[in-house]
């Protein structure tokens, strides 16, 4: 069994380094045009911005202006729309930021489009930012797919990957004394060496080149667009660059191992305080990176397996001038629990976990895949309702807020890059998917909710050229953190696959019961007992069958039951659920994950009713019979795990006593 312990001492010497990403030489990746890209590296950005006594920050959300290009993907640079405002170039529509671009529209030339969109807005900066010295940075949560920013004409950023976060320091750019020009092309094309693939192709009328289509493999709509919060922020001229921290546990006794990485001059130090959830400093360092210990800790635990889940306490780093003056501060919210697993099961703080959860997607009415406060609130608030304790952020990374929530809430995550329905294995597709990868982990890496990385969904495995490509991705992950494990979530048979040797869970997808044999029960439990046992006798790992479902049509009522009924929904998932039982009992079982959480849009086919329907919940976040099935399972389990309370009848039945009849 791989030790926290051993993962922590090399976690508290590596410094997360960024591979380069570097524009592709060709234009095979997108039709961003090559000459306006900035070709130096983005690494991302580390760390959520925040306000502190040294930072300053301003949203810069709200209505955009907004622009398709036209056929030609160069027209807009040829004349200058980066230049001068949109609205001087031609007609723009308002554009709400963040959220998809594609549902907001009536026609379905904005919903389809493929190819480049343009967005500007304007904003002012404060004087008392440039007499404070400040340095001043422009970030972007997430821009889907690729995303070329200038400020004032000038460009200042390129990134490919569209979940993950760029951020680019804009200080010599920008103008105090009036209005600045934010400026960003997007890019929403996918070919085969981006990650996810995708295929395009040209539409003509007659000889005439009218559009493209684009086509992909997985199962979700390509929703595009500044799909999350833009922020301006402010460090100091010596800055904290990034925080890097592990956790582990012996006894009663917590240990924080920490890192902070700066920028600036080199005389400074550095004073490190942690403080628990009532303000309480409880430990304390006067050094960059070193060991914290806390004695009697608060542990971070999953909802549901301890009284008081997602404990959470906050490192507070500042940067210490010769003087004694605080040149730069940032506060971080630390879980102290660790990660390890055997041939046979998962552990956190030493005790084996059972995920509960689902599969979901960012997806919603008219926003897409924007960012929304009140949908992801009532997202957890139904996650803990049903009883889950884990979700798996399929198919690409969610957004940071949804972590933090998770943090605090004790709700585990299999985080997932953007690599699904990977094929075509070339060096190219590698390299970017390492990329991903390499982002994802400098993002997420203090999550306490984050307890594994997930480095693909559904790649043809099979393949002879995955089993080096995937060799090489573990090989990635493995050099920038040993602390979690690593899967992927397989749809080949074991088999045919080629990447299960290589992981430390097997996740499995099968859909018995609807894309295999569809309408038929009865060997669903047996097949999925067979299955799971099969991967673990081959490959001695824990296993977890991480899709399974069926569509859907909430309302749709028929008995017996039959396809697309919710009747046959709540009588496919207690098929599963009775080989789930069997398994828990072989011991090497670590979870079951439903697909899916909600119903969510897909591109139009003919085996789509307006999207996919295999949601528990709509869309809109109401309950199909199967929540209230699915909760009643997830809270006994808990029970029977964890002690948990036994679940609630919802509504009165009967006292189960017989009647009384009292002759007069």
């Amino acid at each position: 069994m791989l030790t926290n312990t051993s993962s922590l001492l090399l976690f508290s010497t590596i410094i997360l380094k960024l591979a380069d990403a570097t524009v592709p030489g060709t234009a095979s990746a997108n039709e961003i045009t090559q000459k306006a890209q900035k070709k130096t590296p983005n690494p991302g950005g580390a760390l959520y911005p925040q306000e502190t006594i040294t930072r300053s920050i301003r949203n810069l959300d709200g209505i955009w202006n907004f622009r398709r290009s036209p056929v030609d993907p160069e027209y807009g640079y040829r004349n200058g729309w980066y230049e001068q405002d949109l609205e001087k170039t031609g007609p723009v529509i308002p554009m709400p930021v963040p959220s998809s671009y594609n549902d907001v529209g009536e026609e379905a030339s904005l919903r389809d489009h493929v190819g480049l969109v343009w967005y500007d807005r304007r904003f002012h900066v404060p004087i008392w930012w440039l007499r404070a010295e400040q340095r001043v940075w422009l970030r972007f949560s997430s821009v889907h797919y690729a995303a070329q920013v200038w400020v004032n004409s000038k460009p200042v950023s390129y990134h490919e990957i569209g979940h993950l976060p760029f951020e680019a320091e804009i200080t010599d750019l920008i103008h105090y004394n009036s209005s600045n020009l934010l400026t960003v092309v997007v890019d929403n094309t996918l070919l085969s060496d981006t990650v996810p693939q995708g295929t395009i192709r040209d539409i003509f009328v007659g000889t005439t080149k009218v559009r493209q289509e684009q086509t992909y493999t997985f199962d979700f709509f390509n929703y595009a667009g500044i799909h999350r919060s833009v922020f301006l922020y402010t460090t100091p001229q010596q800055y904290i660059d990034d925080v890097i921290v592990n956790t582990d546990i012996q006894g009663l006794t917590g240990f924080v191992v920490y890192n902070v990485t700066y920028k600036g001059t080199s005389n400074v130090n550095c004073l490190i305080q942690l403080f628990d959830k009532d303000g309480l400093q409880v430990a304390g360092a006067n050094e960059c990176a070193g060991l914290l210990e806390i004695g009697n800790a608060n542990f971070w635990w999953p909802y549901l397996m301890h009284s008081s889940p997602g404990y959470l306490y906050t490192l507070k780093a500042s940067l210490i001038g010769q003087l004694g003056e605080i040149l730069d501060t940032y506060n971080l919210k630390v879980g102290i629990r660790t990660v390890t697993w055997s041939n046979t099961t998962i552990y956190l703080n030493d005790k084996p976990i059972y995920l509960r959860g689902f599969g979901m997607h960012e997806d919603s009415d008219l926003r897409g895949k924007g960012w929304d406060p009140v949908l992801w609130v009532k997202n957890f608030n139904l996650i803990k309702w049903v009883g889950a304790n884990a979700f798996r952020t399929s198919h690409y990374p969610y957004a940071e807020e949804i972590y933090q929530m998770a943090d605090e809430q004790g709700i585990m995550i299999i985080d997932e890059c953007p690599s699904v329905d990977t094929d075509i294995f070339t060096d190219t597709l590698l390299e970017k998917h390492k990329q991903s990868l390499t982002e994802l982990i400098r993002r997420d890496k203090n999550h306490p909710s984050v307890i594994m990385w997930s480095i693909s969904n559904e790649p043809r495995s099979n393949n002879f050229k995955a089993d080096s490509y995937f060799k090489k991705v573990v090989k990635h992950v493995k050099s920038m953190d040993l602390s979690r494990p690593v899967t992927i979530a397989i749809s080949q048979g074991y088999l045919n696959d080629k990447s299960g040797q290589y992981l430390d869970v097997i996740c499995f997808n099968r859909y018995n019961g609807w894309y295999a044999s569809t309408g038929q029960l009865l060997n669903i439990a047996s097949n999925v007992v067979e299955e799971a046992t099969a991967w673990h006798r081959k490959h001695n790992k824990p296993v977890i069958m991480s899709e399974y479902g069926a569509d859907t049509l909430a309302g749709l009522h028929l008995l017996p039951e039959f396809v697309w009924s919710e009747e046959y929904q709540v009588a496919l998932l207690s098929e599963h659920f009775k080989a789930f039982d069997q398994l828990r009992h072989a011991g090497f079982f670590s979870g079951e994950l439903i697909w899916n959480f909600a119903d969510f849009k897909t591109a139009q086919t003919i085996t789509r009713v307006g999207g996919n329907k295999k949601g528990i919940f709509t869309r809109e976040r109401q309950p199909k019979a199967s929540a209230h099935h699915l909760r009643a399972r997830y809270l006994s389990l808990a029970a029977a795990d964890n002690g948990a309370p036994a679940p609630d009848v919802a509504y009165y039945v009967s006292d189960n006593k017989p009647a009384v009849h009292i002759e007069l």
